[in-house]
Protein backbone atom coordinates (compact mmCIF):
# COMPACT_ATOMS: atom_id res chain seq x y z
CA UNK A 1 0.00 0.00 0.00
CA UNK A 2 1.39 3.20 -1.02
CA UNK A 3 0.10 6.49 0.73
CA UNK A 4 0.40 10.15 -1.38
CA UNK A 5 0.57 12.79 0.58
CA UNK A 6 -0.01 16.36 -0.95
CA UNK A 7 0.84 20.07 0.46
CA UNK A 8 1.03 23.17 -1.15
CA UNK A 9 -2.46 24.69 -1.49
CA UNK A 10 -3.49 27.89 -0.46
CA UNK A 11 -4.89 30.74 -1.33
CA UNK A 12 -3.53 33.15 -4.04
CA UNK A 13 -4.38 36.44 -6.21
CA UNK A 14 -4.72 35.96 -9.77
CA UNK A 15 -1.16 35.53 -11.78
CA UNK A 16 0.12 34.45 -8.88
CA UNK A 17 2.39 30.85 -8.58
CA UNK A 18 1.90 27.95 -6.38
CA UNK A 19 4.08 24.56 -5.85
CA UNK A 20 2.13 21.33 -5.25
CA UNK A 21 3.97 19.00 -3.64
CA UNK A 22 3.07 15.17 -3.33
CA UNK A 23 5.02 12.37 -1.37
CA UNK A 24 4.58 9.29 -1.61
CA UNK A 25 5.43 6.45 1.74
CA UNK A 26 7.06 4.35 -1.08
CA UNK A 27 9.52 4.25 -4.18
CA UNK A 28 7.68 6.11 -7.02
CA UNK A 29 9.91 3.77 -9.46
CA UNK A 30 7.04 1.11 -9.66
CA UNK A 31 4.76 3.54 -10.89
CA UNK A 32 4.69 4.15 -14.98
CA UNK A 33 2.97 7.69 -14.32
CA UNK A 34 1.63 10.23 -11.66
CA UNK A 35 -0.11 13.22 -12.30
CA UNK A 36 -2.43 15.40 -10.92
CA UNK A 37 -6.26 15.53 -11.35
CA UNK A 38 -8.44 18.96 -10.23
CA UNK A 39 -12.18 18.36 -9.31
CA UNK A 40 -14.83 21.36 -8.87
CA UNK A 41 -17.71 20.92 -6.82
CA UNK A 42 -20.28 19.16 -9.12
CA UNK A 43 -17.83 18.45 -12.02
CA UNK A 44 -15.81 15.86 -12.84
CA UNK A 45 -11.92 15.12 -12.02
CA UNK A 46 -10.03 16.38 -14.65
CA UNK A 47 -6.62 15.35 -15.28
CA UNK A 48 -4.09 18.23 -15.48
CA UNK A 49 -0.63 16.61 -15.78
CA UNK A 50 1.04 13.86 -15.56
CA UNK A 51 5.13 12.22 -16.09
CA UNK A 52 5.76 9.52 -16.79
CA UNK A 53 8.48 6.99 -15.69
CA UNK A 54 10.80 8.02 -18.48
CA UNK A 55 10.34 11.49 -18.13
CA UNK A 56 7.83 12.88 -20.95
CA UNK A 57 5.12 14.31 -19.93
CA UNK A 58 1.47 15.55 -20.59
CA UNK A 59 -0.69 18.43 -19.51
CA UNK A 60 -4.79 19.94 -20.58
CA UNK A 61 -4.76 22.46 -22.70
CA UNK A 62 -5.82 24.83 -20.57
CA UNK A 63 -2.76 24.84 -18.39
CA UNK A 64 0.16 24.31 -21.13
CA UNK A 65 2.37 27.13 -20.44
CA UNK A 66 1.40 27.62 -17.30
CA UNK A 67 1.64 24.56 -14.99
CA UNK A 68 4.72 22.24 -15.40
CA UNK A 69 5.36 18.92 -13.56
CA UNK A 70 8.13 17.28 -12.62
CA UNK A 71 9.42 14.69 -10.18
CA UNK A 72 12.38 13.95 -8.41
CA UNK A 73 12.44 9.82 -7.70
CA UNK A 74 15.18 10.34 -5.02
CA UNK A 75 12.63 11.92 -2.66
CA UNK A 76 9.49 9.83 -4.36
CA UNK A 77 8.04 13.03 -5.07
CA UNK A 78 6.25 15.16 -7.71
CA UNK A 79 5.87 18.50 -8.03
CA UNK A 80 3.12 20.59 -9.80
CA UNK A 81 4.42 24.37 -10.65
CA UNK A 82 1.66 26.12 -11.28
CA UNK A 83 1.93 30.04 -12.48
CA UNK A 84 -0.15 32.82 -13.95
CA UNK A 85 -3.11 31.13 -12.06
CA UNK A 86 -6.35 31.87 -12.94
CA UNK A 87 -9.88 32.30 -11.19
CA UNK A 88 -10.74 29.01 -13.13
CA UNK A 89 -8.06 26.95 -11.49
CA UNK A 90 -9.56 27.06 -8.66
CA UNK A 91 -10.54 23.26 -7.57
CA UNK A 92 -8.85 20.53 -4.90
CA UNK A 93 -5.74 18.97 -6.97
CA UNK A 94 -5.28 15.36 -6.18
CA UNK A 95 -1.97 13.56 -6.64
CA UNK A 96 -2.67 10.06 -8.03
CA UNK A 97 -0.10 6.97 -8.92
CA UNK A 98 -0.47 4.75 -12.12
CA UNK A 99 0.86 1.55 -12.20
CA UNK A 100 -0.19 1.49 -15.90
CA UNK A 101 -2.43 4.06 -17.20
CA UNK A 102 -5.58 4.62 -14.24
CA UNK A 103 -4.76 5.75 -10.89
CA UNK A 104 -4.09 3.23 -8.26
CA UNK A 105 -3.47 5.09 -5.42
CA UNK A 106 -4.66 8.82 -4.67
CA UNK A 107 -3.69 11.84 -2.67
CA UNK A 108 -6.38 13.10 0.33
CA UNK A 109 -6.48 16.59 -2.06
CA UNK A 110 -5.22 19.99 -1.76
CA UNK A 111 -7.48 23.14 -1.94
CA UNK A 112 -6.35 25.78 -4.46
CA UNK A 113 -8.54 29.44 -4.38
CA UNK A 114 -7.18 31.84 -7.24
CA UNK A 115 -9.05 35.23 -6.42
CA UNK A 116 -9.87 37.88 -9.34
Amino acid sequence: QVQLVESGGGLVQAGGSLRLSCAASGSIFRFNAMGWYRQVPGKERQLVARIATGGSTNYVDSVKGRFFISRDNAKNAVYLQMNSLKPEDTAVYYCYAASILLPDYWGQGTQVTVSS
